[in-house]
């Protein structure tokens, strides 16, 4: 189980794991054979996407699932195919207009070089706002699945929007502990 994923795991709204998904998809499981009736709900700890955990059977059974999930995850992720793989390296194609052929074959290292620079620069200038709006998306994911019920919910996911610390902070202040702090983890990359 060498997965780099980090997970988070709710029984209501009491925070019960977090961690790598083999350590949480474990604490889930006693979570399930306990006497618990709080439904058990498990994220992404980055992206707040959910995750399906199989809790069938012991724990044996789960952490073996975990590790073929992993295996077969592992292998779809890296097929083999021609070219220089160490690179990761995927030719496609791309459509430009000859102008652009032109300006693209006259740089150094040829038009291949060319456009790998050019992504990087747009991505390295784009870093900011898009690492705000990736976080503003987890953390109004994680809320919605969360908080949803909760009061100033709204209020706060227009705090969230709008860029509003203050007011986003004063709106989750009542929140059960576990869910508004990693709401607060989650938004920090957003303000």
């Amino acid at each position: 189980m060498t997965g780099t994923r980090t997970c988070i795991a709710f029984e209501g709204t009491r925070r019960i794991a977090a961690g790598s998904l083999a350590d949480v998809a474990l604490a889930v499981k006693r979570a399930a054979d306990g006497s618990g009736t709080a439904p058990v709900l498990v994220f992404d700890a980055d992206t707040s996407q959910p995750i399906e955990i199989d809790t069938r059977g012991t724990l044996d059974d789960v952490r073996s699932r975990l590790v073929a999930e992993e295996e077969a995850n592992a292998e779809a992720a890296a097929p083999r195919r021609p070219g220089r793989p160490k690179l990761g390296v995927v030719g496609r194609e791309v459509t430009l207009l000859p102008r652009h052929w032109a300006w693209l074959n006259g740089q150094p290292g040829g038009a291949s070089v060319a456009l790998r620079k050019l992504v990087d620069k747009a991505r390295k200038d784009s870093d900011g706002p898009e690492r705000k709006r990736t976080a503003r998306e987890a953390c109004y994911r994680f809320m919605s699945a969360m908080a949803g019920d909760l009061p100033n919910f709204e209020e706060a996911s227009r705090a969230l929007f709008a860029g509003d610390r203050d007011r986003f902070d004063e709106m989750v202040d009542f929140w059960p502990a576990d869910i508004r702090d990693h709401a607060h983890t989650l938004a920090d990359p957003a303000f």
